[in-house]
């Protein structure tokens, strides 16, 4: 019984070794940053070429936006992002050059139909293309704020 566990425990310790050094992983995440902080800063030229051509952005409102109507929504100040905090962000690689990354986000936005302060369920799609890790698609559920806590009468 004995060398079956260690068996198993070593093999599980080579996998999650073997995906924590994983080159693709250490790519789309500091790409995912890159998109991040072009965000903030509203960088027309960095969200640009972090964005696929074929960007493909639903809000969690139901508004779909392309890479031309959200990097001219970000950069032109209609939309500002001021946080974006990743609660859980997971990568997967589904395919050859291909990434999904899914988990929750806290995000404060200001935009036309008021302000902003939501945590978000969501999935993302990234492609490599011509070696870069471009941002593909993007999907997100507004989750319900957190219950109050409950509170016992004195």
């Amino acid at each position: 019984m004995k060398p079956t566990f260690l068996l198993i425990v070593s093999l599980l310790t080579a996998v999650i070794i073997q995906a924590a050094d994983d080159p693709r992983l250490t790519a789309v995440r500091a790409a995912d940053d890159q998109r991040v902080a072009a965000t903030l800063a509203a960088d027309r030229a960095k969200l640009a070429a972090v964005f696929s051509d074929e960007l493909h952005y639903a809000h969690s409102s139901g508004l779909v936006d392309t890479k031309k109507s959200f990097v001219e929504s970000i950069a032109s100040g209609r939309t500002k992002y001021h946080l974006i905090e990743f609660e859980e962000r997971i990568f997967t690689f589904p395919a050859a050059g291909i990434a999904l990354e899914s988990g929750r986000v806290h995000m404060k936005t200001t935009s036309p139909t008021g302000e902003s302060d939501s945590i978000f369920s969501f999935l993302a799609v990234w492609r490599e293309e011509k070696g870069q890790w471009r941002f593909l698609a993007w999907q997100s559920c507004r989750l319900p704020p957190a219950p109050a806590a409950a509170t016992k009468p004195k």
